[in-house]
C-alpha cells in the first residue's frame, strides 16, 4: 500500500443472512483514506454506514472484498448507543477500558481526568450517566 494511505477498501460486500432470506447491506464499496484527510459517511437510514464502520474496525466480517490498513493504524468509532454503564460514575465508565486491559495507572487516570475536564465534564466526574444530557453522554463514551 502507498505510504500516505491509511486505509484501502476494495469491492467490499456484506450480506446479512437469516433463516428465511438474506439482505444485501453493502455492494461493491471501494474507498481510500489518505493521511491528513477528514471523511464523513452520509446517507439515509439503513444504507450501510454503520455496517461499513463495523467492518473497518473489525466488529463484523465482510462477505467479500479486501481491506488494507496502513502501518501502526488503530481504528475505533462511536456507536449510536453510548453503552455507558448506569451503575458506574462518569469517571469509572471512562476508566473501564484501562481496567480491562490492566493498564490503569495513576498517570493514565490523571490523563483521563484531564480529558474529561477538556470536554467540559469536570463537574460530572462522580455523577452517573442518568444525570447527563445526550451530548454529554456521547462525550463520555
Amino acid at each position: 500500500m502507498h505510504q500516505d494511505k491509511i486505509l484501502n477498501i476494495k469491492n467490499l460486500r456484506k450480506i446479512y443472512h437469516t433463516k428465511r432470506d438474506e439482505t444485501l447491506a453493502i455492494d461493491n464499496f471501494s474507498f481510500d483514506l489518505k493521511k491528513g484527510e477528514f471523511v464523513s459517511i452520509v446517507g439515509p437510514s439503513g444504507c450501510g454506514k454503520s455496517t461499513i464502520l463495523s467492518i473497518i474496525v473489525g466488529l463484523l466480517e465482510p462477505s467479500s472484498g479486501e481491506i488494507e490498513y496502513g502501518d501502526n493504524i488503530k481504528m475505533g468509532y462511536m456507536l449510536q448507543d453510548d453503552s455507558l454503564f448506569e451503575f458506574r460514575t462518569i469517571l469509572k465508565n471512562c476508566l473501564l477500558g484501562l481496567e480491562i486491559n490492566h493498564d490503569l495507572t495513576d498517570e493514565n487516570k490523571e490523563y483521563v481526568i484531564k480529558l474529561l475536564k477538556t470536554y467540559g465534564l469536570k463537574d460530572f466526574l462522580n455523577s452517573y450517566p442518568e444525570n447527563l444530557s445526550g451530548g454529554m453522554r456521547q462525550r463520555v463514551a
